[in-house]
């Protein structure tokens, strides 16, 4: 079994808690934010169709994950997610998605780690100083002392929210579910 294959029997599950019930038909916040190519990008000003996904964050070879990761209902899965992202790139881009981003609570180094580890064709954004969950109250975790986002995604046209999947589970399959969505209202 490869790094980005799981056997998610043997993971938690996360529960609905209700903690994205609000963000449907929610403008995207006024905030920048540090891209892996060095640039910023301001979400609420992109144009057409974008695809984000908000995962609590990858591990890195040369680092521990934190204690217990794999037991946090939700937390397991950034690789397999961000690889199932890779692998239908082209399909999003046919059902007219203009942008798509990873983002996380790691900084944009840490981020650049994996965009070449994993040979992600699209760029990670930072959200460590938490402005835009803060903004938009996203649901959050904590695992090591660190306050992690957790795991969900947002199909944005025009800055509007239009759809979001939370929880997410299991990660490896939400790009499926983002292009079902997409095919029957993109």
């Amino acid at each position: 079994m490869s790094l980005s294959e799981v056997d998610w029997t043997l993971i938690p599950a996360p529960a609905d808690d209700g903690g994205a019930d609000h963000l449907e038909g929610a403008s995207l916040p006024d905030v920048s934010l540090p891209a892996t190519d060095g640039k910023t990008v301001a979400l609420r000003n992109l144009r057409g169709w974008s695809v984000i996904y908000i995962y609590p964050m990858t591990g890195r070879p040369d680092r521990d994950l934190p204690d217990g990761w794999d037991d946090i209902p939700g937390a397991r899965g950034c690789t397999p997610q961000s690889c199932a992202y890779r692998d239908h790139v082209a399909a999003l881009n046919g059902y007219g998605v203009d942008h798509l981003f990873g983002l996380s609570t790691q900084d944009s180094a840490y981020q650049a780690e994996a965009v070449e580890r994993l040979h992600l064709p699209y760029r990670l954004l930072s959200d460590a100083d938490g402005a835009f969950g803060d903004a938009l109250n996203l649901p959050v975790l904590e695992a090591d002392g660190q306050r992690l986002l957790k795991r969900m995604t947002m199909i944005v046209k025009d800055g509007e929210i239009e759809k979001v999947f939370y929880p997410v589970f299991p990660p490896d399959q939400d790009v499926e579910n983002v292009i079902a969505w997409l095919r029957g209202n993109a």
